[in-house]
């Protein structure tokens, strides 16, 4: 993963607003880990009342209890330029309304909750389950503002029309100059 405090990239330490595509050349090679125990879910299994065993798999979820996948943002504060550097990686598992259609556009919308609101969004792409950002959003904010807020983040459809499909937030009580890798569930948009 590319290291994103000052020395990593070039520019200005005032740049307040500007946004990195990591996308570009050169790749390094990157790992993931879930969160979810590396123990595959088709070996867990559960009695019933009966006695039985049964596959968790065969648990099949409706309404609020489905899964809308899940967002990987990295975070990073830069106390030295006064900078928040938020990354978002990836979307995985994501599911939509089939009233959206097949292969919607997708962004990310995200909202810094301080009393004047901070707004992002990341470039859309073409709806899968899984999704690649790589975008990085850059804010000079001073850290004692940020500590109180919340770091909101929408998913949502361009196309065929704009709609919020998911959303899913973080606290940034603990923001430091280490970069802090997060996995967000997302959950239905409220109304």
């Amino acid at each position: 993963v590319s290291d994103l405090r000052p020395s990593a990239l070039p520019g200005s330490p005032d740049v307040s607003r500007s946004m990195f595509d990591l996308r570009s050349p050169p790749h390094r090679s990157m790992k993931r880990y879930d969160s979810v125990s590396s123990v595959p879910s088709s070996t867990s299994s559960r009695k019933d009342s009966q006695g039985s065993n049964r596959s968790l798999d065969t648990i099949t979820l409706s309404g609020d209890e489905r899964d809308f996948g899940r967002l990987n943002v990295k975070l990073c504060y830069v106390s030295s330029v006064e900078q928040i550097w938020i990354t978002v990686l990836h979307c995985k598992d994501l599911s939509w309304p089939s009233s959206c259609g097949e292969n919607p556009r997708i962004c990310v919308k995200g909202i810094l909750t301080l009393p004047k609101p901070v707004h992002f969004k990341s470039s859309a792409k073409e709806g899968s389950s899984d999704i690649e950002f790589m975008e990085t959003f850059v804010f000079a904010i001073k850290l004692h503002s940020l500590q109180a807020v919340r770091l909101v983040f929408k998913i949502q459809t361009q196309t065929p029309r704009k709609k919020t499909i998911g959303e899913c937030s973080l606290a940034l009580r603990e923001l430091s100059s280490q970069e802090s890798n997060h996995w967000l569930d997302i959950s239905p948009p409220s109304k």
